[in-house]
């Protein structure tokens, strides 16, 4: 177990945690064919919740801004890209099959191992399921009790959907334009004459735990499909601080008249300034970092996102989204995500806490090197 999951183990489980499954993309195709009893999502709890909503009142903060504060989780069945062959949305009656096929499935994956078995063969066992295999390397390291993907579909303004990409119609990022193409063709070409692990600067920004899995700490905060999708969001009367559980990623977004920085000065998670529009939080951000990818495209020094944080009642927060790079791709690509509120604590991600293998992995590639008289 590695220190993240021991941390996780030791915190104690927050809510729900869901099985290894297939390719998230596919969950839906082949939860609705599944044919289980419809459980907990019907259109009638969808009513309550509507007439709950029109009599609640967005709360504010001591200087008057929408109270965006406190904990809350993006984690969702619902894939970033639309499955091929799908609307829009999902009727309630495949939300239930859905919901009822992850649940019987996490159940399934959560049992307790068997403490007897034998070690995993050579070369490992891999599931398919790129997630858990990248975790774990092929050595069985990670079940589905310490995997907290999202048990639920996203329903945004009481509409289950099917993506979270709602523009363009069909649910899917546009093609790159041919600039697009050709700047990640010489990115690739760079990137092949080194060993993906051969040094500390190759090997993945997940792996050295300097950025969130996936797109977690954004923008846009997009669920990683696998766990820790939860944020921490402060305010003061000229700045807001979203915390990112996933590598404790922290965003500062600054309000009021926008400086931005110059354009060869590109951060993590780059340069955002915020300005309230009416109760939505509308973020704008430049300046992405070129290593930063998103939908495993780099960004341009032209890449543009977005952002409006709007509480929608006691419970969530609706968070939409729009991608602008005209250098690489051919049109804007725009999302909504609902934030639930968390019900809990969000822990320290002690991502590299007591691990030795990076130092051991150097080690051993320079005695090789000295081996080999390089």
């Amino acid at each position: 177990m590695d220190t993240c999951a021991r941390i996780r183990f030791a915190a104690g489980r927050r809510g729900a945690v869901p099985p290894t499954l297939p390719g998230t993309a596919a969950l839906g195709l082949v939860a609705v064919t599944t044919g289980l009893t419809p459980i907990l999502t019907t259109p009638v709890i969808a009513q309550e919740r509507e007439a709950a909503a029109v009599e609640w009142v967005v709360p504010r903060t001591p200087y008057g801004h929408p109270d965006l504060q406190g904990n809350w989780s993006n984690a969702t069945v619902t894939p970033i890209q639309r499955p091929e062959g799908q609307g829009p949305t999902h009727t309630w009656e495949a939300v239930a099959r859905i919901e009822g096929f992850v649940r019987t499935a996490r159940q399934r994956g959560a049992r307790d191992s068997d403490p007897d078995r034998d070690a995993p063969p050579a070369g490992g066992i891999f599931t398919g399921d790129p997630r858990s295999d990248a975790a774990s390397g092929g050595t069985g390291g990670y079940n589905s009790f310490y995997i907290d993907s999202g048990d639920l579909v996203a329903v945004f303004n009481g509409e289950p959907r099917t993506s979270l990409i709602v523009y363009p119609e069909n649910g899917r990022t546009p093609a790159l334009t041919d600039e697009g193409r050709q700047r990640r063709a010489e990115r690739r070409r760079f990137a092949s004459q080194f060993g993906q692990y051969d040094n500390p600067e190759n090997r993945p920004l997940a792996e050295r735990c300097i950025m969130s899995f996936g797109s977690n700490g954004g923008p846009p905060m997009l669920p990683n499909y696998f766990y820790n999708n939860n944020y921490t969001i402060v305010q003061t009367p000229d700045h807001v601080m979203i915390m990112t559980e996933m590598v404790h990623d922290v965003r500062i977004i600054r309000l009021g008249e926008r400086k931005p920085l110059p354009a060869h000065i590109r951060p993590w998670m780059g340069d955002s300034w915020g300005r309230w529009e009416g109760d939505t939080l509308v973020v704008e951000t430049t300046n992405l970092h070129p290593n930063q990818t998103l939908q495993g495209v780099a960004p341009s020094e032209e890449f543009k996102v977005i952002e409006r944080f709007t509480r929608a009642d006691e419970h969530t927060i609706n968070y939409e989204f729009t991608v602008e790079d005209p250098i690489m791709w051919s049109g804007p690509w725009r999302g909504e995500v609902p934030f639930r509120r968390l019900d809990g604590l969000v822990y320290e991600y002690a991502c590299h806490e007591g691990n030795y293998a990076l130092e051991n992995v150097l080690r051993g590639a320079r005695a090789q090197e000295r081996q080999e008289g390089r």
